[in-house]
């Protein structure tokens, strides 16, 4: 980042001669020279100026601190050195306020090395402010970016447990039907669960041709048809008398009450596995062509489950990268406004006083005047501690007169 200075003065003499003085400052610095008021504010209105050097009198009864008020309004964070034939006249309260931090003297020692210190010296402390407002602006623009994102991930991520079925998975079980004249079917889809105490607790999911998720009674997986598909790694299919409960084999309310299935299993992987069901056909049953069609149709939707599942398993990830982003920056903005020393180095000061005779009522009053100072230094600079030491001390001798020296 570089920085932008600005020198306003109506002498032309003197804008040349601060240009040619600031073109020794390291690389990098931009520096742009005007005669008057009008002049700055315009080009403050269309780029930054980090550093303002402006004379106290600009002529056309102007002066740099009226102008330095209406800069404040483009630019912020603008801050300002002022050069006046006065400066041990000047009251630095209002002029710190809208951004003053330095005087230069005409009528003192002003050279190219008073001049170029002071320069350094706001620059020094513009750069660490500059850069810390520069990161707050990215945080902030990457935050909204991030939470921009962050509704459409999880629309698009708004997917079924244990996995999603895609509409491919339901027309293909549609086609079984159609292609081998089943009179009905499901897709069944379990997603076993991590916790070894509780092996009947894995989810079932039931999808007819229809599509609609069924909720209905299950029955754990080693006793399911898919679970025997499974085994055999080959289709299945039974006919009447089908298993009853309490025999090895136990059948789903969905199964139940038919005269033939044909069980194709699915492995889909991560613990998910599922099976392609048909069920009863009219006339002669099942053939041995309708075993292949069921076998490549559960082949395809293993596939297609997959990398629903992969896919799933992006979008998870994807949320989670962007909650953690969401955190980062709160994190790195919480440290960006810390303004506070360590808690302990309070404490030490804290006890530091109380030990000099303070009461801790009176050290916690010290303790707060401290903060307040700190952040008048860290807002203002230097300049508006010495003007706030200045009054404390004006404030005790007018209170040593008031009440007696103590």
């Amino acid at each position: 980042m570089s920085e932008a200075i600005l020198v306003v003065d109506d002498e032309e003499s003197v804008r040349r001669t601060f240009t040619e003085w600031l073109a020794e400052l390291v690389p990098g610095v931009t520096v742009s020279s005007v005669a008057d008021a009008e002049a700055a504010l315009r080009l403050a209105s269309q780029q930054p100026i980090d550093l303002a050097i402006l004379d106290w009198n600009l002529g056309s009864g102007s002066d740099g601190l009226q102008l330095l008020e209406d800069l404040v309004e483009f630019q912020p964070d603008i801050t300002a050195i002022l050069v006046t034939g006065f400066a041990h006249q000047a009251t630095p309260l209002q002029a710190l306020r809208m951004g003053v931090r330095d005087y230069l003297d005409k009528n003192a020692d002003l050279t190219r090395e008073t001049f170029l210190a002071a320069v350094r010296r706001q620059l020094a402390r513009i750069r660490p402010l500059k850069r810390q407002r520069e990161l707050q602006r990215s945080l902030a623009a990457f935050r909204e970016a991030v939470e921009q994102i962050v509704p459409y991930v999880q629309a698009v991520a708004v997917l079924q447990n244990p996995v999603p079925v895609p509409e491919a998975v339901r027309d293909l079980l549609r086609w079984a039907i159609r292609i081998t004249r089943a009179s009905d079917g499901i897709l069944c889809v379990y997603h076993e669960s991590r916790d070894d105490d509780v092996e009947q607790t894995g989810q079932w999911m039931f999808y007819p041709p229809d599509g609609e998720p069924v909720k209905t009674q299950a029955v754990p997986f080693r006793q399911s048809l898919a679970a025997l598909a499974l085994s055999r790694q080959e289709p299945i299919l039974l006919s009447e008398p089908l298993p009853d409960s309490g025999q090895t084999i136990q059948l789903f309310p969905l199964e139940q009450g038919r005269k033939t299935v044909l069980v194709a299993a699915m492995a889909i992987g991560n613990g998910i596995v599922g099976a392609i069901e048909l069920f009863d056909k009219p006339g002669e049953g099942f053939t041995a062509d309708d075993v292949q069609v069921a076998q490549a149709t559960a082949d395809v939707g293993a596939d297609l489950l997959r990398r629903s599942l992969a896919e799933r398993q992006g979008h998870s990830l994807l949320i989670d990268a962007l909650a953690a982003a969401l955190k980062a920056t709160d994190q790195v903005q919480n440290l960006l406004h810390e303004d506070r020393p360590p808690p302990e180095v309070l404490e030490h000061i804290k006890q530091g006083l109380v030990h000099a005779g303070s009461t801790p009522t009176d050290s916690e009053a010290v303790l707060q005047l401290l903060e307040e100072v700190r952040s008048l230094f860290r807002q203002h600079g230097c300049r508006a501690v010495e003007h706030c030491t200045r009054m404390i001390r004006d404030l005790r001798q007018l209170l040593d007169i008031s009440w007696g020296s103590r």
